[in-house]
């Protein structure tokens, strides 16, 4: 790339914490060795141009509205760091590769904002402090809500912009506090992907989020108080929803309360070196989300379970919104090659295909390059 700005993203894969974000629970996402790169160059006037190595050209202007193109992600970001003040509104002209796959679930979006953001940031002579990571994520988590039309939460773009290497990132989608959690030496991370392409934009990721809105307001009349989030929802609490949610709701607010409980335990597996109960964390959410919350499809659920069998594997799950996407995988260093052979294989006897497969390391936050 020839331009005055070069930055960098990671993608990210979520290893327990699925669909609670946007309901103020728990997540412990990971960054991972699959990036997006941007080159950014200013622009004297209010027209942006991009090209994508994969995605191919476009071009508006700044202030025009959504166009439905992948260039909405770094118009949406420039709009909403110069209504914060951060930087002045003007165009720019950005080329972008990526080898993260798009629409698998590894947060290829969120990497092409927060790429575009660092890049902006830098061209405007303002440096990124650490300090302003978490507020940098808000806003590009706001510009895919407010200008792409995509309801996410902000797991996504805590997780590529506020990670650390070797370590997963706790964060807790109420208070938006975070901390670092050290993944155990001799443990693999595993990208298995379905091959079944999904999209955020889709009606069903819509539908699970105005389900658990119904489930909170339905809790509030059971539990008789008022509730934030689902998340405010303690286990000893599950049994008293039994009769005051309807069916759709009751298994929503299940698996988002059930899901933070994972969470805490997963963490706490790790600080352990405990990979059975690591193990058996991350099988029952993948259960929880074929059952309860019922996003998985029929490549995820039999990756999870060829997993499960295979020698080396201390725990797989879907990871990201679901219908489609990946699955990964946590399993012991030593055996990571021959499982990933096998379960390809026995992938491939099922659906007839052979599944795009990575092992990642936990890698650095975006940043300048």
């Amino acid at each position: 790339m020839t331009s005055a700005v070069r930055a960098r993203s990671p993608g990210r894969v979520n290893l327990i914490g699925e669909h609670t974000d946007y309901n103020g629970g728990l997540v412990l996402p990971a960054a991972i060795a699959r990036d997006t790169r941007v080159g950014l160059r200013p622009r004297g006037d209010g027209r942006v141009r991009g090209r994508s190595r994969e995605r191919g050209a476009a071009e508006a202007e700044l202030d025009a509205p959504r166009a439905g193109d992948w260039l909405d992600y770094p118009r949406g970001v420039a709009r909403a760091l110069a209504r914060a003040g951060w930087i002045p509104a003007s165009g720019f002209d950005l080329e972008v590769e990526t080898d993260l796959p798009e629409g698998a679930g590894l947060s290829s979006s969120a990497a092409l904002e927060a790429a575009t953001a660092v890049a902006l940031l830098a061209a405007a002579g303002r440096e990124l402090a650490d300090r302003d990571r978490p507020e940098l994520a808000l806003l590009c988590q706001r510009a895919e809500v407010e200008f792409v039309g995509v309801p996410c939460g902000a797991m996504d773009q805590f997780a590529v912009l506020c990670g650390a290497p070797g370590a997963a990132l706790r964060l807790d989608c109420a208070s938006m506090q975070s901390r670092p959690v050290a993944l155990p030496a001799g443990l693999a991370v595993l990208i298995f992907d379905t091959g079944v392409e999904r999209s955020l934009r889709a009606g069903a990721y819509a539908e699970r989020r105005a389900e658990c809105e119904r489930a909170r307001i339905q809790a509030e009349a059971a539990l008789r108080r008022t509730l934030g989030s689902l998340s405010e929802v303690s286990a000893d609490e599950l049994p008293a929803l039994a009769h005051g949610l309807d069916p759709v709701a009751l298994r929503r607010a299940r698996h988002v309360v059930t899901e933070n409980e994972r969470v805490r335990a997963v963490e706490a597996a790790l600080g352990d070196g405990d990979l059975a109960a690591l193990g058996d964390a991350l099988f029952s959410g993948h259960a929880s989300l074929r059952d309860d919350f019922e996003v998985t499809c029929p490549e995820s659920d039999a990756l999870v379970a060829d997993s499960r069998d295979l020698p080396g594997c201390a725990g797989a799950r879907m990871t990201g919104a679901g219908f489609g996407g990946c699955t990964v995988q946590l399993v012991r260093s030593a055996d990571a090659e021959r499982f990933a052979r096998a379960l390809a294989e026995r992938f491939r006897a099922r659906f007839g295909r052979t599944p795009r497969h990575w092992r990642t390391e936990v890698a650095a936050p975006a940043s300048r390059l």
